[in-house]
């Protein structure tokens, strides 16, 4: 599943972040900023934001 994050009514797909969760991996970023997570550490990125730690 890939989703761009747009804000607003304008979209630039190049200029958007974006997070591609992959089968072994999640890829989060845009153009030359990216960060590339596997899917552990993605939970655990996940249950700090749900649980309001960041």
């Amino acid at each position: 599943m890939k989703v761009v994050l747009c804000i607003g009514d304008v979209c630039i797909p190049e200029k958007c972040p974006v997070v591609d969760v992959q089968d072994d991996k999640v890829i989060i970023g845009e153009k030359d900023n990216i960060c590339t997570l596997t899917i552990e550490q993605f939970n655990i990125l996940k249950e700090k934001i749900k649980n309001g730690e960041i």
